[in-house]
């Protein structure tokens, strides 16, 4: 448990367990305890290194806006400073973002990527979602005092008063524009989408992302050889904030990260 100086940020990680590296990335608001219920699972079969991206739990907001392709640049560095090329690394809502991210603008880094309730573009939320999403602010921030995402920002964070600020960011994070559309069908690294049938993401964006990345177009042959790299999941009976922390996640993740590709 440390801290990495990078891109001029002190961005917090944990390592946990042994074997090749997996990453993981939080969603908005959130901290590596996000996936607390999952992680001794991981950490038996993986070298788990948890991030808190910036302004989110132990790492302290800077003078930058919040971009997932500049958090996506700090997780390439944090890979860089632990020497760590060909890592694994899944990423969550906003920290599915930010994974995408690091796998297109850093493909040298990523063996494989796993995108939790993650769209690729941004109208890939239900329209009320995107509506919520983008009246995130300040005001919100002060409603959501007490609850317990502030109540263990307040704990962990070294500045308890930024509470408002990374609503704020947020905020303008979630309402900027953006389609991916053309770079995920350009990714080479092998990826596993998970999403919850009753996410915040329509059935119809899972299948569109997963046809980018060449899923879906027809069947395999009989020995399972034209079978695509990538793969789809959507779990039963789960919301998009159940998701991080169902135990069926690893189940899941963890033979994609060790299955043999054709």
């Amino acid at each position: 448990m440390s801290y990495a100086d990078v891109n001029g940020l002190r961005l917090w990680y944990e390592e946990h367990g042994e074997g090749r590296p997996l990453v993981l990335l939080h969603g908005g608001y959130g901290s590596v305890e996000t996936f607390a219920p999952i992680l001794p699972a991981l950490a038996r079969r993986r070298r788990v290194i948890a991030v808190d991206l910036q302004g989110h739990g132990r790492t302290a907001d800077v003078d930058r806006p919040l971009r997932y392709e500049s958090m996506a640049d700090d997780v390439a560095a944090l890979l860089r400073h632990l020497d760590l090329p060909g890592a694994e690394v899944l990423g969550y809502s906003l920290g599915g973002g930010v994974a995408l991210r690091a796998a297109i603008q850093h493909p040298e880094l990523v063996r494989r990527l796993v995108l939790v309730s993650t769209p690729c573009k941004r109208r890939g939320w239900y329209p009320e979602v995107l509506a919520a999403l983008a009246g995130q602010d300040e005001r919100v921030g002060e409603r959501m005092r007490g609850t317990p995402p502030h109540q263990l920002y307040e704990r962990i964070a070294p500045r308890p008063q930024d509470w408002p600020t990374l609503w704020a960011r947020t905020g303008a994070l979630l309402r900027r524009e953006y389609d991916w559309s053309a770079e995920v069908a350009a990714l080479a690294v092998p990826t596993l989408l998970v999403f919850a049938d009753a996410d915040s993401i329509p059935v119809a964006h899972m299948a569109e992302f997963y046809g980018l990345l060449g899923g879906g177009h027809h069947p395999p042959a009989g020995d399972g050889t034209a079978r695509p790299l990538s793969r789809l999941a959507i779990l039963p009976g789960l919301t998009h904030q159940e998701i991080p922390t169902t135990p069926l996640l690893p189940h899941l993740v963890l033979p994609f990260l060790t299955h043999q590709l054709h």
